[in-house]
């Protein structure tokens, strides 16, 4: 019994993680909202600085970067950032972006409404895309006595590619 809750344990840990991540903010993760949740939140007339960060796993054949590197929004008010991504290679490749915010103790107050980063892109050789960003700062942030001296909070992604996918476009063995 306890080797079989051991393993299920191990399974679940994952999952169990990535929701402990998503409902607290731990290690800088963002929050997931719906346009409906976005709609409700008024702006503050306090403003936050919001930098944005733009990485590829080593190897993977991406130009990935933010068309802006600073942005300074109103706490509540919905903002939109653009990156730009092409592919270097000859191939179609898909990937995949990891992201965080830093100061870790603010991804909960880091709302995404819209996200190139919630689906897997593919971009054909020498295609370049823009992909939105659709975000705003919690107000909330305010009421929190760690985190209302905040003034910057900086966006980071990383594109890796998908799994069974080398960085160089060649399929790796699974």
């Amino acid at each position: 019994t306890v080797a079989a809750a051991m393993l299920a344990l191990g399974f679940a840990s994952a999952p169990l993680y990535r929701l402990v991540c998503q409902a607290t903010g731990f290690g800088g993760t963002t929050q997931r909202v719906s346009e409906a949740e976005a709609a409700t939140v008024t702006a503050s007339a306090r403003t936050m600085t919001v930098r944005f960060d733009a990485n590829v796993e080593r190897g993977f054949p991406w130009m990935f970067r933010p068309e802006q590197v600073k942005d300074t929004v109103s706490i509540g008010a919905r903002d939109m950032a653009i990156y730009t991504a092409r592919n270097l290679s000859d191939k179609p490749i898909t990937g995949t972006a990891t992201f965080n915010v830093e100061p870790a103790y603010v991804g909960k107050y880091f709302s995404k409404v819209q996200c190139f980063c919630f689906t897997e892109q593919t971009l054909k050789p020498g295609e370049e895309v823009r992909m939105p960003v659709v975000y705003y700062v919690d107000p909330a942030i305010l009421d929190d006595k760690d985190a209302r001296d905040v003034e910057s909070i900086t966006l980071s992604y990383t594109f890796h590619p998908i799994v069974g996918e080398a960085p160089n476009g060649l399929d790796r063995a699974v």
